[in-house]
């Protein structure tokens, strides 16, 4: 089996159908009879749906148990597939709307991740994000928590949202701020919006990674530049397809960013919403046993894992 790494999937976005229904019943809770079709996978039809459905999801989560307890069953189903290490997209907002501590919800992701790592082999570790549309505030308030308040598994910040909100620019505040205290910086851009969203997270963000990325091979001379940046894109096929930005998987870039010699990663970002997993996400990239181990390596060399864990890591994955 190859041996995988992840750099882009959101906690809440991982939650399978049958957690979310073992979710709803410990907390008393009912799903809603149209969540999940026929076949017991969620159903959604177009993007405000999947919204809807992953808000819904998001609504049996009622503890730190119930955050750690989604990590943990996200680590230990993709050690199965073969990954030795993921770090999983954390936004502590929906917490703090639920009461729950920051400190609190990390350690109960601090003991999901020794957890899986006790029970699978597998390291994981933490990327608190902020969420675009919620605004540049909110973002630098998040990123004051997460200084004052450090953990040895949060090793990074991002963000997600909608992408047509705000500009980069507005959130550099809260970037720069991360980035002097040593965590490693991401931002979703280029998925919905076009190339320009890219330009404008790599001109004004101290980011080394772009989540998604992929409407950057709209543009060559941007694709150039990541690549002399050495830029990485946590690239997600399943997710771009599930969501209608290519019909399939011949029409998606992928194969056309690392031809023109962009460092990129794979990714599942919400699994269960898109009818996919890691492994899937590897198994479909039409890309041989080779390329397939240089997608993993170039993940944990991309990684915001400390120098130790990132050397023990690339040694577990030599062939």
């Amino acid at each position: 089996m190859i041996p995988k790494a992840e750099l882009h999937c959101h906690l809440e976005g991982s939650i399978t159908p049958a957690l979310a229904r073992d979710l709803a019943t410990r907390n008393g809770l009912e799903l809603p009879a149209g969540l999940m079709g026929a076949d017991s996978l969620y159903a959604w039809n177009d993007f405000l749906s999947f919204l809807a459905a992953y808000d819904l999801v998001c609504r049996t989560l009622r503890t730190p148990r119930d955050f750690g307890d989604v990590l943990y069953t996200y680590l230990a189903g993709v050690a199965r597939e073969g990954a030795k290490y993921v770090e999983m997209f954390c936004s502590p907002g929906r917490p703090a709307a639920l009461g729950i501590s920051y400190g609190a919800w990390l350690e109960a992701l601090e003991q999901a991740i020794d957890r899986a790592r006790d029970d699978f082999g597998i390291e994981g570790r933490i990327i608190v994000i902020c969420i675009r549309h919620y605004g540049p505030d909110k973002a630098l308030a998040m990123v004051q928590t997460m200084v004052a308040e450090p953990h040895h598994y949060v090793v990074g910040f991002g963000m997600g949202g909608d992408e047509a909100r705000f500009a980069p620019a507005d959130f550099a505040p809260a970037y720069r701020l991360a980035h002097d205290k040593g965590y490693g910086c991401t931002v979703h851009a280029g998925e919905v919006m076009g190339p320009e969203s890219v330009w404008a997270a790599v001109r004004d963000l101290p980011v080394t990674r772009i989540g998604h990325g992929v409407r950057s091979a709209d543009d060559p001379r941007l694709m150039a530049e990541l690549a002399r940046r050495g830029t990485v894109l946590e690239v997600c096929p399943g997710s771009n397809i599930a969501l209608g930005l290519y019909p399939d998987r011949a029409a998606h870039p992928l194969h056309r960013l690392i031809a023109a010699g962009v460092r990129v990663t794979l990714g599942s970002d919400d699994p269960p919403f898109f009818h996919t997993t890691l492994g899937m996400e590897y198994d479909n990239a039409g890309l041989g046993e080779a390329g397939l181990r240089a997608i993993t390596r170039t993940a944990i060399e991309a990684s915001f894992a400390d120098a130790a864990t990132k050397q023990r890591l690339l040694k577990e994955i030599e062939p």
